[in-house]
């Protein structure tokens, strides 16, 4: 117990102190042994430096997830590692006796969670929190634990259910493209900053096989539409639209291919979102047909030539803003 007499730490106190500094330096002076350690919890002493410590020689040696008792603590390597996701890999976990024996992944907590649901009589959801920073990876985080579930869930007997269930996979994983590309953008600390909120619920039946899916999305950052950031972009599905698009679309969507639009900042940059064949192919897959993603390529189109318009300046604060002359066409060109 700590003391303090007259504003001084008494003797046990600085013995105290004496042992913790003691105990960090022979953790921190074991280098060796740091990135061994999976879970963060048997660092001993339990310090932010410690853990710090810690997670950073494990970062070094490309392992990427550490336990920290029952939470699951996820790094972004900033780099593509396929072989940490791979079907195979879901496979043994998902088979493994005792997941929590294998090395700490991101799968090791789905599967924990999906046997939950299994070995109740009475099944009682159960929900993972995805929590972090901009750019910590839980949109990827998010799209691993979905991949994982549409492949483990399943296993149907009959061809009619492995047909249903594959249509349902597919939609689950063709959701993330759409969403993305309507709901996120490039960051000054994240190309694919996730810019809204949401709650996926996975719907399993009383054999645990995948039945249906649905997605509550919340909090969209709108403003982003008409004001970005220093160096930051607009959504991913405004540059996909001005990139992607065939010749007789952007006739169609008054898209000319000198065009600038204000909304449309740092358009120069390419990045890996910008792929609009995957958008529109995951759209497909959701059942939004041609002529709809039309429509609202469109509406989309409109969007940015309103953000052209511009208005002159009024000198009697109660009359409206009359728009400039070279903004008329296009107006007339929006409501097209």
């Amino acid at each position: 117990m700590l003391q303090q007499v007259h504003g001084h730490s008494s003797g046990s106190d600085a013995q105290s102190r004496a042992s913790l500094r003691g105990d960090l330096q022979d953790f921190l002076g074991g280098e060796a042994p740091l990135h061994q350690l999976e879970d963060l919890t048997k660092v001993n002493p339990v310090t932010l430096e410690t853990v710090l410590r810690c997670l950073q020689a494990r970062y070094m040696a490309d392992i990427f997830y550490t336990n920290a008792g029952c939470t699951l603590v996820a790094l972004n390597p900033f780099k593509p590692i396929p072989e940490l996701y791979t079907p195979e890999l879901m496979q043994e976990y998902h088979v493994a006796p005792q997941p929590q024996t294998l090395k700490p992944h991101i799968f090791t907590v789905g599967e924990q969670t999906y046997r939950n649901v299994k070995s109740l009589i009475e099944p009682v959801n159960q929900s993972i929190v995805v929590s972090g920073e901009s750019g910590a990876g839980k949109t990827w985080t998010s799209r691993c634990l979905m991949k994982f579930y549409a492949v483990v869930a399943a296993s149907p007997t009959s061809w009619e259910s492995h047909r249903i269930s594959e249509r349902i996979e597919q939609r689950i994983l063709n959701s993330n493209p759409v969403m993305e590309a309507f709901g996120n953008a490039c960051t000054l600390r994240n190309n694919n900053s996730s810019r809204f909120g949401k709650f996926i619920q996975l719907q399993l039946n009383r054999a645990q096989q995948m039945t249906g899916a649905a997605v509550q999305t919340y909090l969209l950052e709108k403003t982003r539409v008409t004001c970005q950031a220093s160096s930051e972009r607009n959504f991913h599905i405004f540059y996909q639209i001005c990139k992607g698009a065939t010749k007789d679309e952007r006739l169609q969507w008054h898209l000319p291919e000198d065009a600038t639009f204000s909304w449309l900042p740092n358009s120069q940059r390419t990045l890996e979102e910008d792929c609009f064949e995957v958008t529109r192919e995951a759209m497909l897959h959701l059942g939004i047909d041609t002529p709809t993603q039309n429509n609202i390529f469109k509406v989309l189109a409109g969007l940015l030539h309103l953000g052209n318009i511009q208005f002159a300046t009024s000198e009697d604060e109660a009359q409206p803003c009359q728009l400039m002359n070279d903004a008329k066409f296009r107006r007339i060109m929006v409501l097209l």
